[in-house]
């Protein structure tokens, strides 16, 4: 008697020591998958688009759920330590914005300056894009490269130019997809505020000429730095830019639109017939940089308007909770989980030592011998080591 009491305590004590909440969402039988209808996208010379429902798995929920809520407490880190002074230099934060294009691994992607979110989606650690950020040795480019020079596997960065990564995404990395004949594109990224560009269009001519597998996508947050589309561009159908290049216009705050968009502009590329350009309609929360409030041109209430009616995360978490693929309490318990990730990573990027001056030269050529790279004057020299 006095052993099966004691093996009753034991299992009452273990029930416990585990969080009601875990209890809840164990003991709870959620639905695997729920259909959804999502906004139809605008066409430009195509016949169909995207479907307009589409299925989303429990683990996929939860999976983008995981992954939007990192990249928005991961910039709002930023934004914390950038007003602490441990961050320097430039800082675009992209809040607001869906920072996921879902697709292949294989694939390859390029943008612009605000990239911190596509470095984290393309693979990378949180750990190594804030120790990037506070110029560390631990950092993904060594402390070297910053905000706006991350790189990861097919990933291309971060380039600090505006615009100058679209021909890049073309001429280089959609090419090399066609030249080497593999069943790979390139996701050439680029702000509205860079669409007005005339090397962009040179891009869009020659991709169409060569039927390069480019998915030229402009994501259009309404605001070029301090100047809203509308006083910018004479026309802002950005998605009908390309002419003769076929596009459509995406819901850019729903994860789902873009998700089918991405993979009926992938199909696209990969059967042959060449680039197609998307306009994901989106919106910041933060100013363009650090240094814009972010207030001067727009509203408060605007701002807070689109993060009452269309957040992303907020969209996700409502669909998924609404249609039994997950509960409040278990999406709690990943925000939980995601703050400590976030805390453990800017405790290590401010703990992390700066790389040493003679590093500076290092890493200039992937698999090269050691050679001497001038400084600042003909006196000074550093070494360079791949």
């Amino acid at each position: 008697m006095r052993k099966m009491l004691a093996a009753v305590s034991r299992v009452l004590s273990g029930a416990a020591q585990k969080p009601a909440s875990r209890v809840l969402v164990a003991s709870r039988n959620f639905a695997n998958d729920a259909t959804f209808e999502i906004k139809k996208c605008d066409l430009h010379r195509l016949e169909e688009g995207p479907p307009v429902t589409t299925v989303l798995t429990r683990e996929d929920g939860l999976k983008y759920y995981r992954m939007m809520q990192t990249v928005r407490r991961m910039e709002l880190k930023a934004d914390q330590l950038y007003k602490q002074k441990i961050i320097r230099g430039f800082c675009h934060l992209c809040d607001g914005q869906v920072r996921s294009l879902l697709c292949n691994p294989t694939d390859h992607l390029i943008t612009a300056y605000r990239a911190h979110g596509f470095t984290f989606t393309r693979g990378l650690s949180v750990r190594e894009i804030l120790a990037e950020l506070t110029g560390r040795k631990g950092g993904c480019a060594k402390g070297k490269g910053g905000s706006m020079h991350m790189y990861a596997k097919n990933f291309y960065g971060g380039n600090g130019i505006v615009g100058a990564q679209v021909p890049l995404g073309a001429g280089i990395l959609a090419l090399a997809c066609k030249y080497n004949g593999k069943d790979e594109v390139c996701l050439t990224l680029y702000g509205d505020g860079a669409a007005n560009q005339g090397q962009i269009f040179e891009a869009y001519n020659m991709a169409a000429l060569w039927k390069l597998p480019c998915i030229f996508i402009c994501e259009n947050n309404r605001y070029g730095m301090g100047t809203s589309v509308e006083r910018a561009a004479a026309s802002t159908d950005y998605y009908k830019r390309g002419d003769f290049i076929p596009g459509l216009r995406v819901d850019g705050m729903d994860i789902l639109c873009v998700r089918e968009a991405t993979r009926f502009a992938a199909a696209y590329c990969r059967s042959g017939k060449g680039p197609i350009l998307m306009e994901l309609q989106t919106y910041r929360y933060h100013g363009h940089s650090m240094s814009d409030p972010g207030v001067s041109y727009r509203t408060r209430e605007e701002i807070q308007e689109v993060r009452s009616k269309s957040d992303p995360i907020m969209l996700l978490k409502d669909r998924m909770v609404n249609n039994n693929l997950a509960s409040v309490e278990e999406l709690k318990e990943i925000d939980v989980e995601v703050r400590k990730e976030i805390e453990d990573a800017a405790q290590f990027a401010t703990a992390d030592p700066e790389p040493p001056l003679e590093e500076l030269g290092y890493h200039i050529y992937s698999s090269d011998p050691p050679f001497e790279v001038r400084g600042a004057n003909q006196w000074i020299k550093f070494k360079s080591v791949s």
